[in-house]
């Protein structure tokens, strides 16, 4: 506005000081003329007059240019503002609710082990064998709260780190040591997992992308029944990988799958009914991945028939 201002009144000097200097040319012709031919009464202050009224309209359109200019620029510097300001408010809203579900998740465990030893505590005629089903029920609420804890670190990092650590990533590596990870607990339910791949390599965090798959086929592994089977397919379409988890599982309601990206979000049907551990977060470390790589992971599913969780990255 300053600016504005300073320019107007820079213009204005400009513009009155050639209009006096057109005043004081007029002023010395008539001047010089009224030794020969005396001009019509009055033709001085009519040019004069002239000039003082062009002098005025200069002075309004100036100050109804920096008014317009005052309007504008307060208009885009607030619009501005709020697209500048929005991502913030937005993780600032975002780790409130990260913090608050946090907070609830950890709340209900801790009060659990804490109420188990105090009853045991308390309890003096307590025999070994009852404190020591105490110690066991307390440690796996430890264990519990310990796993929580990790995850809730490990989806912090993907969702703030962004895309530090990137480099060159083969994909076939990555699907075959996420494979290795859940191959225990595959094996014990006799699941079968195929692989329908071809070496091909992104660049990415590798860490990350072996997190993003294990998450999918530990989950394919834990939805699908004894004898299931498995398939995890890699390909290369132009600029873009896409890889999928297929599991013969129980499959996911049209009612749950919008929101089983979400952080904690477990279904209360189909699934929940399966013995599944868990909090809810696997799905949402696995999105925020796909996110830092610019990628998408969307899911196709059919109750009763089974799952396919779809990861689209791009190549380069």
């Amino acid at each position: 506005m300053a600016i504005s201002i300073s320019f107007s009144a820079f213009i204005y000097r400009i513009v009155s000081y050639e209009f006096q200097r057109r005043v004081d040319e007029i002023e010395r012709r008539l001047e010089l003329r009224r030794f020969g031919f005396l001009p019509p009464p009055g033709e001085t202050q009519l040019f004069i007059a002239d000039v003082k009224e062009a002098q005025a309209k200069v002075l309004y359109v100036l100050i109804y240019t920096n008014a317009v200019i005052l309007i504008f620029s307060s208009a885009a510097g607030y619009f501005l503002a709020g697209m500048t300001l929005r991502p913030i408010e937005e993780a600032m809203d975002e780790q409130k609710r990260f913090v608050a579900d946090a907070s609830h998740e950890l709340k209900t465990p801790l009060t659990s082990l804490q109420t188990s030893i105090e009853v045991a505590l308390r309890d003096k005629e307590i025999t070994l064998k009852e404190a020591l089903f105490t110690l066991s029920d307390s440690l796996s609420d430890i264990k519990n709260m310990t796993n929580l804890t990790s995850d809730l670190l490990s989806l912090t990092k993907y969702q703030q780190n962004g895309r530090e650590f990137f480099g060159k990533v083969n994909l076939q590596d990555v699907i075959q040591s996420s494979i290795k990870k859940v191959s225990p607990l595959a094996k014990k339910k006799k699941i079968g997992i195929k692989i329908i791949s071809k070496d091909s390599e992104i660049r990415g965090n590798k860490e990350g992308l072996e997190k993003l798959i294990t998450i999918l086929l530990d989950n394919a592994v834990k939805y699908t029944p004894e004898k299931g089977g498995i398939e995890v397919n890699s390909r290369k379409t132009g600029k873009y990988v896409t890889i999928s988890v297929s599991d013969t599982g129980c499959g996911i309601t049209k009612k749950d799958m919008p929101m089983i990206f979400e952080r904690f979000y477990r279904s209360d049907i189909s699934r929940s009914k399966i013995d599944a551990s868990g909090f809810g977060l696997g799905l949402s470390i696995a999105k925020s991945i796909a996110d830092i790589h610019k990628g998408t992971i969307t899911v196709e599913s059919q109750l009763g028939k089974g799952s396919t969780f779809i990861v689209k990255l791009p190549s380069d």
